[in-house]
C-alpha cells in the first residue's frame, strides 16, 4: 500500500496508514488542542493504547415494527486470503418473499496491529456488501455496519451459496485477526406494515461475459461496486500524474477516471467514481480511528438506468454487458467492479418489445497540465475532464408505450501541488455527476458533488501532519407533469487534523488528532423529513455527539 515518498519515510509500522485522499491547511499550525468529552471526561494529551470504537454519523437503517426473523449469514475469522463459504436458506415464519424490509448487519472486532482491509459478501454470486475495516488499537476495537438489502429480495427468497472475504495477513508484525459476524433480519409484511414496494423481480450477477435477461423486462438497472483499491497507485487514482511530472504515482493520462457500462460494445452509461478514502488514508491512520470517511464502511454501488436498452436485451439471446474504468493505464490493475442487474418484469406480457431510439455522446475530455516547480517551490498539476451521454428508448408494455430517456454528465477538476521529495503533498478536487431519468411523464434529477481538499506535510523532527476535508452531497428531485412530487438532500462531510512522529515505534509517535463527521439528510429519505448528526473525536476520545432536527 505504498504511495509517495512521504509514505516511504514512514517505515513498516506506519504502512498501515497507507491510503490516500486530499488535504488542505497550514503546514506549520500547532497540534490540535484537547476538548471536553460529552460526559465531562477530558481527552488525553495524545493517543494511548486504546480509543473509542469507530462510529459514523449516518442515519440508522429504518426498521419496521412488525414481526422479525434473524438468519446468520456468515461467521468467520479472517487471517489470510481464504474466503468463508457457507449456505443460506430463507427464514421461516416471516413470509415467503414479500417482506417489509431486510436489514444486513456486520459486527466486527480486531485488536493489535493491522492494515485496513477491503471485504465483500456475495449471495448466489450477487454482491450485496462491499466494505473496509478500521485499523485497531492495541487493546482492541469493535464496530458494526448496517445496510438495507431489501432490493435483493429475489436472491434472498431462495437457498443460496454464501461467500465472504476480507483478505488479511497475520504475522509477528501484523497481529490483528479480523473477527466478523453477519446477520440478516427479515421484517414481515403484516397488518399495517406493507411489503416493500418497487423491489426488482429479478437480480442477476454479472459474473460471466454475457447475460440473457427475461424477455418481458420493462425496467433495467445496473449497479457497480467500483473501488480503486488493493494497493498500488490506483488506490490513490486522484493523485496520479502523467509520466513527465516527477511524482511517484504515475498514470499516462493523469488522474481523471470514469466508470463506464457498455451493452454489446456500445457505451450505455457513464459515472464519476466516488473518491473513497480508506481507514489508512493520506498516510495518517489517526484521522480515521474513530471517524471513518464517507462510505468507507459501506461502499455504495454506482447505479445506471439501462431501460433504454431493454428492447434490445428482450430478444432472448445472450448479450455482453461490461464495465470498464476509463483513464486507467493499459495493463494497470487496482480496480474492482463487481456488478448486478436489477430487473422489473411486465407480468401481463411474455415478451415486451420496443426500440433504442437515441444515442448521443459528447467527446470525452480530459487534460492535465503540469507546471514545474521553481527552485524551492511546488510542482502543480491542473486537471479537468468530463463527458456527457444521452440514451433513449421505448417499450410497448401492457400499460401502454413507455419512453425512457437517460442523460448523464460527469465533470472533474483538480489541482495537485507537491514539493521535490514530496514532503508536502496537497490536492483540491471536485467531482460532479448530474443525471436526469425521464420515464413517461415523470423525471428524476440527481446532482451529485464529491469534494476533497487537503495537505500532508512531513516537517521538522519527522512530524507528519495531515489536514483534510471530504464532502459527499446529492440533491434529488422528482417532477411529474411539471410539479415537484418528491425531493431529498444528502450532505455528508468530514474534517480532520492529525499529527504524529514518523519512523519511530508505535509508542513513541506522540500522536494528536481532532476529527469530525457530520451527516445531514432532508426530505422523503430522512426519518421525519430531517436528520442531522455530528460526531467529533479528540485523541480518540468522543467529545461531541450532537443530534439536531
Amino acid at each position: 500500500m505504498r504511495r509517495h515518498r512521504i509514505m516511504g519515510l514512514l517505515g513498516a509500522l506506519t504502512l498501515a496508514a497507507a491510503t490516500l485522499a486530499g488535504t488542505a491547511g497550514p503546514a506549520n499550525a500547532a497540534d490540535p488542542a484537547p476538548a471536553s468529552a460529552p460526559g465531562g471526561e477530558s481527552p488525553p494529551a495524545e493517543f494511548g493504547t486504546d480509543w473509542h470504537d469507530p462510529l459514523t454519523p449516518a442515519p440508522p437503517v429504518a426498521r419496521p415494527g412488525s414481526r422479525s426473523c434473524e438468519v446468520t449469514l456468515a461467521e468467520a475469522q479472517f487471517r489470510d486470503f481464504t474466503p468463508y463459504r457457507g449456505s443460506y436458506a430463507p427464514p421461516e415464519g416471516c413470509g415467503a418473499d414479500q417482506w417489509a424490509a431486510v436489514v444486513l448487519r456486520l459486527d466486527g472486532k480486531v485488536k493489535g496491529r493491522q492494515y485496513d482491509r477491503l471485504g465483500h459478501l456475495s449471495l448466489g454470486g450477487v454482491e450485496i456488501l462491499r466494505t473496509s475495516t478500521p485499523q485497531p488499537s492495541p487493546d482492541g476495537i469493535t464496530w458494526s455496519v448496517e445496510k438495507d438489502v431489501t432490493r435483493y429480495r429475489d436472491t434472498l427468497a431462495r437457498p443460496q451459496s454464501v461467500e465472504m472475504l476480507i483478505g488479511n495477513v497475520v504475522n509477528d508484525t501484523y497481529t490483528g485477526v479480523i473477527d466478523v459476524k453477519v446477520t440478516l433480519t427479515f421484517y414481515a409484511a403484516e397488518g399495517r406494515t406493507p411489503a416493500a414496494s418497487d423491489t426488482p423481480d429479478r437480480v442477476l450477477p454479472l459474473t460471466a461475459p454475457s447475460v440473457t435477461t427475461p424477455r418481458n423486462t420493462e425496467r433495467l438497472l445496473a449497479e457497480v461496486y467500483a473501488t480503486g483499491s488493493g494497493g498500488g497507485c490506483e488506490e490513490y487514482w486522484y493523485m496520479t500524474t502523467p509520466d513527465a511530472a516527477p511524482y511517484s504515482c504515475k498514470a499516462e493520462g493523469g488522474p481523471y477516471r470514469e466508470v463506464r457500462v457498455s451493452v454489446d460494445g456500445q457505451l450505455a452509461g457513464i459515472a464519476a467514481p466516488f473518491p473513497t478514502v480508506w481507514t489508512g488514508g493520506w498516510s495518517n491512520p489517526f484521522l480515521w480511528y474513530v471517524t471513518p470517511g464517507p462510505r468507507a464502511f459501506d461502499v455504495q454501488p454506482i447505479r445506471y438506468d439501462l431501460t433504454p436498452y431493454a428492447a434490445l436485451l428482450n430478444d432472448g439471446r445472450p448479450h455482453r454487458i461490461e464495465v470498464s474504468v476509463a483513464g486507467v493505464p493499459a495493463g494497470q490493475s487496482g480496480w474492482s467492479t463487481p456488478a448486478n442487474l436489477l430487473l422489473w418484469q411486465d407480468e401481463a406480457r411474455e415478451v415486451v418489445t420496443g426500440a433504442l431510439t437515441r444515442h448521443e455522446q459528447g467527446d470525452p475530455a480530459s487534460s492535465s497540465r503540469w507546471t514545474p516547480a521553481a527552485p524551492g517551490g511546488e510542482h502543480r498539476l491542473d486537471t479537468e475532464g468530463g463527458h456527457r451521454l444521452t440514451v433513449a428508448g421505448h417499450l410497448d408494455t401492457s400499460h401502454g408505450r413507455v419512453t425512457t430517456t437517460v442523460t448523464r454528465a460527469v465533470h472533474n477538476t483538480s489541482a495537485h501541488r507537491w514539493t521535490e521529495g514530496e514532503n508536502r503533498d496537497a490536492l483540491t478536487a471536485t467531482w460532479t455527476d448530474d443525471e436526469t431519468v425521464t420515464r413517461g411523464a415523470t423525471a428524476t434529477r440527481t446532482h451529485r458533488t464529491y469534494t476533497m481538499d487537503g495537505e500532508t506535510t512531513l516537517g521538522a523532527g519527522d512530524r507528519l501532519r495531515t489536514v483534510l476535508s471530504l464532502g459527499d452531497r446529492a440533491d434529488t428531485a422528482t417532477v411529474r407533469g411539471g410539479r415537484k412530487v418528491d425531493s431529498s438532500r444528502l450532505d455528508d462531510r468530514y474534517t480532520g487534523d492529525a499529527t504524529y512522529t514518523a519512523n519511530v515505534p508505535r509508542d513513541q509517535r506522540h500522536a494528536v488528532a481532532t476529527t469530525s463527521a457530520r451527516s445531514r439528510l432532508y426530505g422523503s429519505s430522512a426519518p421525519g423529513g430531517c436528520y442531522d448528526r455530528t460526531v467529533t473525536a479528540v485523541q480518540g476520545t468522543l467529545t461531541v455527539d450532537r443530534r439536531r432536527c
